[in-house]
């Protein structure tokens, strides 16, 4: 991988890539270890063309977590599987995927990389901790077969080596007994810990990218909390750039330091986490941090939801695409919520919202209306 040399911002004001800005088209920001830009992955069906990432932007420093959040059906999980390159098929199928834009990884362009180059990053430079570990493991194959070959794959070492690096990283990961349990099925461990043998998996290379997509689902609460101090503590150790996908808000308070809000494929809020969280700026995210539970609230206190359901990704509605759930969609004038779709706008230090509402008619009724009932 290329080894850019990440000059200050002072050196990048003339240059447009300070503050977070995009460098020139053809070229990668230089301050971002990752970088997506305008990222589009549509899929033909017979009903329509179904866009589940509609123009997709952000970026990612090294040793910083991002977390992305939104209801089910939003394109977040898209999104992770196209920067890993996995909506490309495989060597007897045919790509049905239609993606475009540009995401840079440590300088190399992924998108128009040749598929091979891409599959020998997978895995060493950048990996994935799947939602669901019990369908990503092989159930016909030990935990630690599973480890070994994907260290295997990358390393030109022997099968005894790698078999003690699995042990090393189940160890690392928290199993108990790692050298009894890496012959182990995955229907002999439970959901933690076949989560936290996924977690080892997608380390044993050292990732400088971690995506991890729904990471604590299904878990209860004492194990979810195990997990994110893993994934803080193993991010720590090996300097890694993580993606967090979820649709807790929760999860996301603990570990992520910017928050990207989607909704119908699109970035509708970006920005550092406790701006996005003490001043929200679009009425989605308001609804989100309503409908999330507080050990600080009433427990007679009902949770506040976001009425209505997402829309339809072949036929999301002209304008802003929350408009047919936002209370407030008629506070703009002239009909521009229905009409117009709004681009994302600067409305703090490198806090980006994609509203037509002025800032300060956000601001009153988050201050006089919202944040009162939270």
């Amino acid at each position: 991988m290329t080894d850019l040399t990440k000059p200050s911002n002072e050196d990048l004001v003339a240059t447009g890539t300070a503050l977070g800005e995009p460098a020139a088209a053809g070229s990668p920001t230089p301050t971002a270890f990752l970088e997506v830009r305008d990222l589009k992955v549509h899929f033909p069906t017979d009903d329509g063309l179904v866009k589940s990432v509609d123009g997709l932007s952000f970026q990612l420093e090294k040793g910083k977590t991002l977390g992305i959040v939104g209801e089910s059906g939003s394109g977040k999980s898209v999104t992770s599987l196209g920067i890993l390159g996995l909506h490309t098929a495989g060597q007897y199928g045919r790509r049905r995927a239609q993606i475009s834009g540009e995401v840079w990884l440590d300088g190399t362009e992924l998108l128009s990389a040749d598929p091979d180059e891409v599959r020998k990053l997978r895995g060493r430079d950048m990996a994935m901790i799947f939602q669901d570990p019990l369908s990503a493991l092989h159930p016909y194959y030990t935990i630690g077969r599973q480890i070994t070959e994907a260290y295997l794959v990358h390393h030109d070492v022997d099968k005894k080596t790698a078999r003690r690096r699995a042990v090393e990283m189940l160890d690392r990961v928290g199993i108990p007994q790692p050298d009894k349990r890496v012959d182990s099925y995955p229907h002999e461990f439970s959901g933690g810990m076949r989560q936290r043998a996924m977690i080892a998996m997608a380390l044993v290379n050292n990732p400088e990218l971690l995506i991890a997509d729904e990471p604590t689902t299904a878990l209860d609460v004492t194990v979810q909390a195990q997990i994110l101090d893993l994934i803080r503590d193993l991010q720590k150790e090996f300097g890694s750039a993580v993606i967090i996908i979820t649709h807790d808000l929760g999860v996301v308070a603990e570990l992520a330091d910017d928050i990207l809000v989607m909704y119908g494929g699109r970035c509708v809020e970006r920005g550092p986490a406790e701006q996005v969280f003490y001043e929200p700026q679009h009425p989605y995210t308001w609804g989100l941090l309503g409908s999330m539970p507080r050990i600080d609230r009433d427990q007679t206190d009902r949770l506040i939801p976001v009425k209505g359901s997402p829309p339809s990704l072949i036929n999301v509605p002209d304008g802003c695409a929350f408009n047919p759930r936002c209370p407030y969609a008629d506070v703009p004038k002239d009909n521009l919520t229905r009409t117009v779709r709004p681009e994302l706008s600067e409305v703090g230090s490198r806090h980006f919202s994609a509203c037509h509402m002025s800032q300060e008619e956000r601001t009153r009724i988050w201050t006089e209306e919202i944040a009162p009932k939270l």
